[in-house]
């Protein structure tokens, strides 16, 4: 097995927006970034390259929105195809994809408790999905790049 990256970014699939969060191996967790915006699943690339260039991922995530049986749903295989063009624009930078099944749901959970402990502003639902992508591939990765 592959040792884990001390770096890595991780997108929560959306066809409008697509939560960001950057993770390190240290604590096994992420941190949400500003969302980048899309056009029917077509993210803004430049803003995309700019993270790369910034956070230097040495492994990208893309959740995996499969259906609560575990089937591939519509949203998959989008998820899939930008996958795909992700490794594409980035080939030194291994892709995979992780499941993202109840992500959204845990991470309206987070912000319900974060916002009970402090005042102002949240990050994005999208981000906090996209951390909750993050542990959960340093748990059990998944190793079958795109």
């Amino acid at each position: 097995m592959p040792e884990l990256p001390e770096r890595l970014l991780a997108f929560d699939f959306g066809t409008k927006r697509m939560g960001v969060a950057s993770g390190q191996v240290v604590t096994g967790l992420g941190t949400p970034l500003e969302p980048v915006p899309a056009q029917d699943g077509i993210p803004d690339w430049a803003r995309i390259e700019a993270l790369v260039a910034e956070w230097r991922p040495q492994v990208m995530l893309v959740g995996n929105p499969l259906n609560m049986d575990g089937t591939v749903s519509e949203l998959s295989l989008r998820a899939l195809k930008f996958a795909r063009r992700l490794a594409a624009r980035f080939p030194a930078v291994p892709v995979y994809q992780q499941d993202e099944r109840l992500s959204t749901r845990a991470a309206r959970e987070t912000l319900r408790e974060v916002s009970q402990q402090r005042r102002g502003r949240l990050p994005s639902l999208d981000s906090t999905a996209a951390c909750h992508l993050v542990m959960a591939w340093f748990e059990a990765p998944n190793w079958q790049r795109v």
